[in-house]
């Protein structure tokens, strides 16, 4: 379905970022990861989607914090491809403090790479979108991009932020090929919510399947966590013939979370 379109997917060497850029691979699109982690580990990801889907893949480390080096990542992609065709912008952190002890210094870095960082994106790939007449925009937001939780200012603001910013590029696009839309998943068993259920398996005095169990009930109907691969096909449905016409909306992942 996908074979010779050209990706970026940002924060792509693990978890949810990981997960779409194999679903998008499996569909036969070249591939520009990006994120962080080991060098070698990197390679082997990278050399493994390579050879199970027969596509190019290649690495870029562009920091995502800077906005010269996400424009940079586009460029780069244009120059070595010869085009682009899909962007996620998948990039993310998290810190959790009450509003009045939030540091200064985290409030900016996660605005940077979960807000910014997408802006910089869009602004660099759209004029190429436009100039083939097919593009697809994908902004990784969150449930919080849609509702709140405490001790979140900064990721929230910046979820919404994504929100909003989707729904611009929605209509600044309408009509030219491309579109413009987010995903919002809910709990996603990624490194980051690893750290939470363990945080509350502490606190409890409980195992971590317990604290598992505990951190869905509070939030996700369902009981049971999304994953990666369900992400990934969400993405990929964005960019097939059938979503052409949905720009400038989000698709709730969440199990019932936001249906509350």
């Amino acid at each position: 379905m996908l074979k010779g379109k050209v990706s970026i997917v940002t924060g792509s060497t693990s978890g949810i970022g990981l997960g779409i850029a194999k679903e998008l691979a499996r569909l036969g699109a070249d591939l520009v990861l990006n994120g962080l982690g080991d060098a070698d580990e990197i390679e082997k990801i990278r050399i493994g989607i390579e050879r199970e889907h027969s596509v190019r893949v290649v690495y870029d480390g562009a920091d995502m914090s800077k906005g010269e080096a996400v424009r940079g990542l586009v460029a780069a992609t244009v120059e070595r491809f010869g085009r682009l065709d899909i962007l996620v912008n998948n990039a993310g952190i998290q810190f959790t403090a009450p509003v009045e002890e939030f540091p200064a210094a985290k409030w900016h870095a996660i605005l940077d790479i979960n807000l910014s960082a997408a802006f910089h994106g869009i602004a660099a790939a759209v004029p190429q979108m436009k100039k083939q007449h097919w593009g697809r925009i994908v902004n990784i937001a969150s449930t919080h991009g849609l509702v709140a939780s405490t001790h979140k200012a900064a990721y929230v603001a910046a979820k919404h932020g994504l929100v909003g910013l989707t729904k611009v590029v929605g209509l600044e696009t309408a009509g030219s090929g491309v579109t413009c839309n987010a995903v919002c998943p809910g709990w996603v068993r990624t490194p980051l919510v690893e750290k939470q259920i363990s945080n509350i398996a502490t606190q409890r005095g409980i195992n971590q399947k317990e604290a598992a169990r505990d951190l869905l009930a509070e939030k996700q109907p369902s009981l049971d966590f999304v994953s990666p691969s369900q992400l990934g096909g969400t993405v990929t449905f964005l960019c097939s013939p059938a979503a052409d016409q949905i720009t400038g909306t989000t698709i709730s992942v969440d199990g019932g979370w936001t249906a509350q």
